[in-house]
């Protein structure tokens, strides 16, 4: 049974992980009969969003890895704490959190910072031949890892975002377009991507990106 670690980034698409995304990767898994360790940092979110007006609240902090737990239904690792000798694979599902709770690519676009935890344990993978599967905006964070550790020309793709798809560009990595039900897979450095809710208009749209993600993940382990 494969073991596969999903990257959380909170709760919620405008300040956490997207719960769609999160749900069809946990569900694309579960029926693959894999064993899903989550794991999120454990701080507090950049700033909490209300879902409803699309705005920040004011005087309100949540934790990562708290609101991560509402997804996970309990349980969730540290990501400090997770080595890459312990699973085989790495899912990160999309969300604004993985552009401004794990890395901060929406504030400062190509010039961001990562969480170094999550830095680390995505190298990590990559020097132990394991994949890594990023989802919607997750590979923004991708380009941004491998580049500064100064591995070029990762394949990757968010959709067709132009604007995004530059400052992927700009970090190193080679994005290429895809359509919203496909994945782009990087077999060389054992990467795979999704545009999921950068381009689908539905959650079953961004399910086909999502399920094929999963299964050449898997299928690369």
């Amino acid at each position: 049974m494969a073991k596969v670690g999903v990257v959380l980034s909170g709760c919620g698409v405008y300040d956490g992980a997207e719960i769609h995304e999160s749900v069809a990767t946990i569900l694309a898994l579960d029926r693959a009969d894999a064993e899903i360790v989550f794991m999120a940092p454990d701080k507090d979110q950049m700033h909490v969003i209300n879902h409803i007006e699309g705005t920040p609240t004011e005087r309100e902090t949540r934790n990562v890895r708290v609101e991560a737990a509402r997804i996970a239904r309990g349980e969730v690792s540290i990501v400090n704490e997770i080595e890459a000798s312990q699973i085989d694979a790495l899912i990160f599902p999309g969300g604004f959190g993985a552009a401004k709770n794990l890395c901060d690519f929406a504030v400062n676009g190509a010039d961001c910072s990562v969480d170094p935890d999550i830095s680390k344990l995505v190298l990590d993978m990559h020097a132990a031949k394991k994949p890594v599967g990023f989802l919607c905006i997750s590979p923004a964070m991708a380009a941004k890892i491998y580049g500064d550790a100064g591995i070029k020309g990762v394949k990757l793709t968010i959709g067709k975002d132009k604007g995004t798809a530059d400052a992927i560009r700009t970090m190193g990595a080679e994005h290429i377009d895809c359509e919203v039900g496909d994945c782009v897979v990087d077999m060389d450095h054992k990467v795979v991507s999704t545009p999921a809710y950068m381009l689908a208009q539905r959650i079953s749209e961004a399910a086909d990106g999502i399920e094929k993600t999963v299964k050449r993940v898997l299928d690369l382990i």
